[in-house]
């Protein structure tokens, strides 16, 4: 169905829209964008996360529903058009997360998100006795992320949920199954669930042995931009859409993320200051490592590696929260926000942060140490240091984990020519002079950066107002910002970065045994 129902250039640009929702792990975004590229109006609602017990994070899927009614109605309204204006709906949302249902299409059980570290006996047991083939298949290393740990602990814990499955769906797809009706996955969200054959790009019937999944439960698997239904009319009347509105089959997050970015060719590379961090490198043929991931692009024929740490953007918040309030309180009676009010006292503490230094790992750690029992620090604390070292400290301490990040990704020999920054942390002036500054590189920040943005640019790949992914790259996505590297700054940081690196390796020990009180 790609590409079948608008031919290129019978309409104009400015009289198309097109829709793009984003399943954050925080919150839901709708976002309507014009068919030059043009954002005309978006609206997001925060997600209610549960965590019943240390280490587990869930949401209840029917949320996300109610969050896209709710956002769409509003972005509708701020934009001032119709739904028969829109041409085009693509979902997308974070990869990973498991939503069962039942014969009758009924939801099982709590979504478990891709910060969840409850399945960490089930991933030592996959990796004992299975490691080598896991990662031949699938290209990556089991870690407490991916569904297939994630449901091997569901089959031992719940097994009257796994004999109740029919239909395993990846966040957005349930959401996207809502409006159409259909069941399917792209190839992203299939990889993500590390039971994919990633050469093959089909269900691998091994992965899925290794833990008993029936095959019968997973959906068929299509291409991000292909039109896999439309509106229904019970939809229409929940959603505010038009009736028949194709609907286009999306992606990951980080997929849509690193498209909408403009980075579509070997050699750029993202870097994401979110709820998580990541850096991502584009290539044109895959990388496996066991201290990476590996995706495919949503342009097929390009992959990228990423290296990721759990906490970034939560990380800022859980400072502004703890130690901000009075800025949060009176920030409804002035201009700045408390992040701006953070970001305001730190920058003009000196690099460095004078001696003080943090490790942000408030959940653990991915990459490169693959670690859930790493604990966050500050270390050096002092007499002198104000809150405002803290909030510098806390920049550069994120920005030490992406060079970790990043040092992991450039160790396979891939080639860095362009980075380009995104998400929320990338508002913030100071934090992306400190992300160049560390990692010596030049950052390009892009106009709009938001995963629903480029969702709505895929889906109007898919339903052929663009020639194809490259076209609504080339017409749509601006550059607003460039921070180029301090060399006296980048040489001080990697002197930092040594002691950063060796407090790490000093505290893991210790690290362990706390986690014995938490």
């Amino acid at each position: 169905m790609d590409g079948q129902h608008y031919g290129k250039g019978t309409m104009k640009s400015r009289d198309i829209y097109l829709l793009g929702v984003d399943i954050g792990t925080g919150n839901l975004k709708s976002t309507l964008v014009r068919g030059d590229g043009v954002v005309v109006g978006s609206s997001s609602r925060e997600l209610t996360t549960q965590y019943p017990h240390l280490g587990w994070t869930e949401q209840d899927p029917d949320d996300w529903y109610l969050a896209f009614c709710e956002t769409l109605r509003e972005a509708m309204n701020q934009a001032g058009i119709g739904s028969q204006k829109i041409v085009s709906v693509c979902f997308d949302a974070a990869t990973h997360t498991p939503v069962l249902l039942d014969k009758d299409d009924h939801v099982l059980r709590p979504a478990i998100l891709w910060t969840d570290q409850r399945s960490t006996e089930q991933v030592e047991s996959l990796n004992k006795h299975h490691g080598d083939r896991i990662f031949q298949i699938g290209y990556q290393k089991a870690n407490p992320t991916w569904t297939l740990p994630q449901l091997l602990w569901v089959k031992q814990n719940e097994p009257q949920v796994v004999e109740g499955t029919r239909k395993l769906m990846i966040a957005k797809d349930y959401l996207r199954f809502r409006v159409t009706g259909t069941w399917e996955t792209d190839w992203v969200d299939a990889l993500g669930t590390l039971m994919v054959d990633a050469e093959k790009r089909q269900w691998s019937r091994e992965l899925c042995g290794y833990i008993g999944w029936p095959m019968d439960t997973l959906p068929p698997i299509v291409s991000p931009r292909e039109v896999v239904g439309s509106v229904t009319a019970h939809a229409a009347r929940e959603t505010g859409l038009r009736e028949g509105t194709p609907v286009v089959a999306g992606s990951s997050d980080t997929a849509v993320e690193d498209y909408g970015a403009g980075a579509i060719e070997a050699g750029q590379g993202v870097i994401k200051l979110a709820t998580a961090g990541n850096t991502n490198i584009m290539t044109d043929e895959a990388h496996p490592h066991p201290l990476t991931f590996t995706y495919y692009h949503v342009i097929p024929g390009i992959w990228y590696s990423v290296a990721a740490t759990n906490s970034c953007a939560s990380a800022h918040r859980w400072l502004r929260d703890q130690f901000f309030q009075s800025e949060m309180r009176e920030s409804e009676h002035r201009k700045m926000n408390a992040f701006e009010a953070m970001d305001e006292i730190a920058r003009d503490v000196p690099v460095g942060s004078n001696g003080l230094i943090f490790h942000p790992y408030l959940l653990g750690e991915r990459s490169p140490y693959w670690d859930p029992f790493l604990k966050a620090d500050f270390i050096g604390i002092t007499m002198r240091h104000r809150r405002e070292h803290f909030v510098r400290s806390l920049y550069e301490g994120i920005a030490f984990s992406l060079k970790d990040c990043l040092d992991s990704v450039l160790s396979l020999g891939l080639d860095l020519q362009e980075a380009r920054i995104i998400g929320g942390g990338a508002r913030s002036a100071l934090w992306r002079q400190i992300v160049s500054d560390v990692l010596g590189v030049e950052v390009l920040k892009p106009a709009v950066d938001d995963a629903s943005y480029g969702a709505a640019l895929l889906g109007g790949v898919g339903v052929g107002i663009f020639q194809d992914e490259r076209d609504a790259i080339r017409k749509c996505v601006k550059i607003e910002g460039r921070n180029k590297p301090d060399p006296r700054s980048h040489e001080m940081y990697a002197k930092l970065f040594q002691i950063y690196k060796k407090a790490h390796d000093q505290l893991v020990e210790v690290c362990h045994t706390l986690h014995e009180f938490s």
